[in-house]
């Protein structure tokens, strides 16, 4: 009868046998429960915020928009057949958004001016500081921001006016429900009557308003996208249109992608924690190879211990997932309260099944490519190999890892694409993060063949410290691997902080006027030139023409695309074809712009109506000299030619228009001017803001310098944001370095106990043990400096268009912080080697 081999076990046999085996403080696995803990909790965390978000986004979508369809105008009111088709639909509600100033005595402001009908708001209240809630304020009263209120030194009941009109306050702004809605504005807002602006002279030809008609349908089922259709087939392109179901896109586009990349952050910790997870495991199974061993002399195959090991690390994978899960959803009211003022998040716990789903998922599908190798090596080899593993590491067999690895790889990147918003810039940060992870594998290897290679010091503990970069079972490749990942990862953000911090701080200043001033009329620039150069002498006033405009077709003469027709789909870098931009016309060239194609139209010119636009625009849309541009402005068409393409300045602060016409083209319609002011440098400016706002009431003038502090507050929350991320990154490395340290803990306590009676002392093993770390250390400096700083060059450089001017001694101090850590930890896992006694270590042997 032939030898069938020894029959395998019952999986309960093995369930039973690991159950004995697995300790249950999952002794010898902890390193996996804390990188698993890590990783998941960070991705469940940001995957339960961004559900929370993305789902008050939803709910309150008619209370943030303040309807169930918005439709907006710029510079002129709806007419009468627009008017009658939004009744036919139900309720509305009209009103008013333009840029004011608020005066109390010498004290300004500028405020985000919203005029409201009676029906105001249609979904929702307005909630003030002293707790009531209101709708629209009556004639002569105003409801006013918190900033504003502070800036002018007012409280309710006080009187202020607003483009010269004067107004009581009849309250401070607690909560807006529509303020998510209404978009980037220079100045906090302030909700008055609907007959306001036109007693301020706001809304005169030419003025930069925007008409806005909200409307509450009567019937609720209604689609509001098929409202919306429905009235664009009807008049055209006429107006701006949002609905509930995205009622704010640029708040939902920002959560969405901000919580995509903090999700793919968290997952390239959790990739970088992986290899931790691996080395715990080889680590566990070292320990074990005794035990291993024995079962295989007693008949156990090699698919037994697979199944045994495999449900302690199952085990254990599923108690680290789980607690990773808890502290994401636990955390998520810190986060909450702290976002609570700027998205629309509750605060208190939040369960978002999905995002825990995902995160629970990532970290087990993550657990298993990496625990997979250690497992397989493991169950491929004979008793006697095990026995000897120490001298001959085992190696894995290859082909038994395609199937576990393989499958594991290719779920994490199905479910990464899954999940995205944006696929291709998914699979790109997948993509260049493995590039990232096999370049610092491959410099690992490098470091432990030149190791090999390298003559051998004559001092014994830095020949030690290098022999043990080399050594068989030496960690030096996944040491390097995510170490340097994570290190380069903070050269990466200190760079990129510091050089945009370093553009804001010196080139902004010195290039952006020291203030803007919207509507200035025509026929009085030459009065404004004057009130503001007597009042500053030296100061350098520019006044342009400003119009709004919408792009309505572009293309060759008689074979033109339609905007239209394009729907959503527009193509990459062709942001100017949604919504209305400004627009202007010039006898000259543009300062800040450079003419790279064509040619400008003469000083006297009577021809055909021409343009000059973006280079990068025209690129974008397939545009090129001699093609035409039509746009809508003040619902009437307009037709030009491109004569020049031109390349911007976008880094100064001027004007920069992306269209400029020739003034034949645009001349004719009403319009006001917008202005810079330049000042010389240390002139007194204290009186020319209050002279300005009593001279031209219905100007709005806005200083840069608040803008400025703005732009760096939240240049510093962001990057305090995307440091908190990047320390997930880093943690996960700092646990892969103890990872490293326990795999190689069995051989290093033999060569510390041979040391040891040879003579040496602690401070000498320790100062070897230092030796081989502070190697590393040195050539991961060198390689996180020079990664990281490339990859933020590219940002700064290439994705932002910035000066690169990074503060070197700054990101060198946050490389050496880092390394500091390393060198600690490392430290702190070597010394239960210098405690080891030696009597006790070599009967273990």
């Amino acid at each position: 009868m032939p030898d069938t081999g020894p029959a395998a076990l019952p999986w309960r046999t093995a369930l039973t046998l690991a159950r004995r085996d697995l300790s249950a403080r999952f002794r010898g696995l902890r390193l996996l429960l804390v990188c698993l803990f890590l990783g998941v909790g960070a991705i469940a965390a940001i995957g339960t915020l961004t559900g929370s978000i993305e789902r008050e986004l939803g709910a309150r979508g008619r209370e943030i928009l303040g309807g169930d369809i918005e439709l907006r105008l710029w510079q002129r009111a709806f007419d009468n057949r627009q008017d009658a088709a939004f009744a036919q639909l139900g309720t509305v509600s009209k009103g008013l958004r333009m840029q004011a100033i608020a005066t109390r005595t010498d004290a300004t402001a500028p405020v985000a001016l919203k005029a409201v009908d009676t029906r105001w708001p249609l979904y929702g209240r307005l909630e003030l500081i002293d707790g009531r809630r209101v709708g629209a304020p009556p004639a002569g009263i105003a409801w006013i921001a918190k900033g504003t209120a502070a800036r002018l030194g007012v409280n309710r009941g006080g009187r202020i006016a607003i483009g010269g009109v004067p107004v009581k306050v009849g309250g401070i702004i607690q909560a807006d429900p529509e303020q998510m809605s209404e978009g980037f504005a220079l100045g906090d807002s302030a909700i008055v009557a609907l007959d306001l602006p036109a007693r301020a002279g706001l809304t005169a030809p030419g003025a930069m308003y925007r008409s806005v008609a909200k409307v509450r349908f009567a019937n609720p089922a209604r689609d509001p996208q098929a409202a919306v259709d429905a009235l664009k087939a009807r008049f055209g392109d006429d107006f701006d249109t949002r609905t509930r179901l995205a009622a704010s896109p640029s708040t939902e586009r920002f959560v969405t992608r901000m919580g995509e990349f903090l999700v793919l952050v968290g997952l390239a910790a959790l990739v970088i924690a992986g290899i931790g997870i691996g080395g715990g495991v080889s680590s566990y199974l070292e320990a074990r190879r005794t035990s291993i061993a024995t079962l295989k002399v007693l008949g156990a195959t090699s698919g037994d211990i697979a199944r045994i090991y495999l449900l302690q690390v199952g085990a254990a994978a599923v108690v680290g997932s789980v607690a990773g899960l808890a502290a994401g959803v636990l955390v998520t009211p810190l986060l909450s309260s702290a976002l609570q003022s700027l998205l629309p998040v509750e605060t208190g716990f939040a369960v978002s099944p999905a995002a825990l789903a995902t995160a629970a998922a990532y970290g087990l599908l993550v657990a298993l490519v990496f625990a997979a190798p250690p497992l397989v090596r493991a169950r491929g080899w004979s008793a006697m190999a095990l026995m000897r593993a120490r001298v001959s590491p085992l190696a894995a067999d290859r082909k038994a890892l395609i199937l576990p690895v393989g499958l594991g790889l290719t779920a994490i990147v199905a479910l990464a694409l899954v999940n995205a918003a944006q696929p291709l810039v998914t699979l790109g940060f997948l993509g260049g993060s493995a590039a990232m992870l096999g370049l610092l594998a491959t410099i690992g290897l490098g470091i432990r063949s030149l190791a090999a290679r390298l003559p051998r010091p004559r001092g014994p503990m830095l020949r030690a410290g290098l022999a043990n970069l080399h050594r068989p079972g030496a960690q030096t490749g996944a040491l390097v691997t995510a170490l340097g990942f994570a290190l380069s990862a903070f050269v990466l953000i200190a760079a990129v902080q510091t050089s945009l911090e370093a553009n804001i701080r010196k080139t902004v200043p010195e290039r952006a006027p020291d203030f803007f001033v919207l509507d200035v009329p025509r026929d009085k620039a030459a009065e404004f030139d004057r009130a503001a150069t007597r009042t500053v002498p030296g100061a350098v006033v520019k006044l342009v023409p400003n119009l709004r405009g919408r792009i309505l077709a572009y293309g060759p003469k008689g074979r033109m695309t339609r905007v239209a027709s394009l729907g959503k789909d527009l193509p990459d870098g062709a942001w100017a074809l949604r919504g209305e931009r400004g627009l202007t016309y010039s006898v000259g060239v543009p300062e800040g712009s450079t003419v790279t194609a064509g040619q400008w139209w003469p000083q006297i010119y009577r021809g055909e109506p021409l343009v000059s636009l973006d280079e990068k625009l025209a690129q974008a849309i397939g545009l090129k000299v001699g093609d035409y541009v039509t746009v809508g402005v003040l619902g009437v068409e307009r037709t030009a030619r491109v004569a020049a393409l031109r390349r911007i300045d976008w880094d100064s602060l001027g004007f920069n228009y992306v269209l400029v016409f020739s003034p034949n083209a645009l001349a004719d319609a009403p319009h006001n001017l917008a202005a810079t002011i330049e000042v010389p440098p240390g002139a007194a400016t204290t009186g020319l803001l209050p002279r300005l706002v009593r001279a031209f009431p219905s100007t709005s003038v806005i200083e840069t310098g608040s803008l400025l502090r703005d732009a760096r507050a939240l240049l510093n929350q962001m990057s305090a944001a995307i440091m908190a991320a990047s320390s997930v990154a880093v943690l996960a490395g700092l646990a892969v370095l103890l990872g490293a340290i326990a795999a190689a803990r069995a051989s290093r306590t033999y060569d510390t106990v041979i040391l040891r009676i040879l003579g040496g002392s602690r401070a000498q093993l320790l100062a070897a043990q230092m030796a081989e770390y502070g190697l590393i250390a040195l050539v991961l400096a060198v390689v996180a400096l020079g990664a990281g700083s490339a990859m933020a060059w590219a940002v700064v450089v290439k994705l932002f268009e910035f000066t690169w001017m990074p503060d070197w001694p700054r990101v060198i101090a946050v490389l050496l912080a880092g390394l500091t850590l390393v060198l600690g930890f490392a430290l702190a896992g070597t010394l239960p080697l210098l405690r080891a006694k030696p009597a006790r270590a070599l009967r273990e042997l």
